[in-house]
């Protein structure tokens, strides 16, 4: 399976990358302009030289041409990101990881986007593409730390059974994740907004926080 990343050479979709490349994914990371992305990727290989990452940069017209694609924008930017390369979207499974969030008088703060949440504007824009919601609550400094396990669950929702199952997958091959179906596309709204309180909690008490699940077999 060939995984592109929109929006690659951000926090979150650098630590993606080299994660996902870690397990033995062939990574292409995307952005607006091909060289940014080379120079991330060479970043990349450079600090993990051992690791053997297979990752490919190129621009989002390039990431969207992988069998899947993660949207890792910035949330204000992950339609248009998206739209932009609507034409390679079609038919394919795509992942939105992005939280609508702001940071006012010191606190963290969700916003409502339209339809509720990133991943339904993103279903809503692109309706021939199947769109997931996953990776929220991942933290982008430890995901991209690849001598150490992430250890968290990590909950999925979609409209499309095929985008849970992908998702699932995807997320099941990274040692220390448990994807968990957290059902239909309406519940991105509740997830992407708890993303707020994983980060006043960082603030609060210096740390970076995990979520885990009790009661649910392994």
């Amino acid at each position: 399976m060939r995984i592109g990343i929109l929006g690659g050479t951000g926090p979150a979709g650098r630590s993606l990358a080299a994660r996902l490349a870690d397990v033995g994914y062939d990574v292409v990371m995307g952005s607006r302009s091909r060289y940014r992305a080379m120079e991330v990727r060479d970043e990349l290989v450079g600090k993990w030289p051992t690791r053997g990452l297979e990752i490919g940069a190129g621009d989002n017209q390039d990431a969207a041409d992988a069998d899947v694609v993660v949207v890792a924008t910035p949330w204000d930017g992950a339609t248009e990101t998206a739209l932009s390369v609507a034409g390679k979207l079609r038919g394919k499974v795509l992942i939105s990881m992005a939280n609508a969030l702001a940071r006012v008088a010191g606190e963290f703060q969700p916003l409502v986007p339209p339809r509720g949440s990133v991943a339904a504007s993103l279903q809503a824009a692109l309706p021939d593409s199947m769109v997931a919601a996953a990776m929220h609550h991942l933290p982008a400094k430890e995901l991209g730390m690849l001598d150490h396990e992430i250890i968290s669950d990590v909950l999925i929702c979609s409209d499309h059974l095929q985008a849970t199952e992908c998702t699932a997958e995807i997320v099941g091959r990274i040692p220390g994740l448990r994807p968990l179906d957290a059902g239909g596309l309406s519940n991105a709204t509740p997830i992407e907004a708890f993303t707020a309180v994983m980060l006043q909690l960082n603030v609060r008490y210096k740390t970076r926080v995990a979520i885990k699940f009790t009661g649910i077999d392994e």
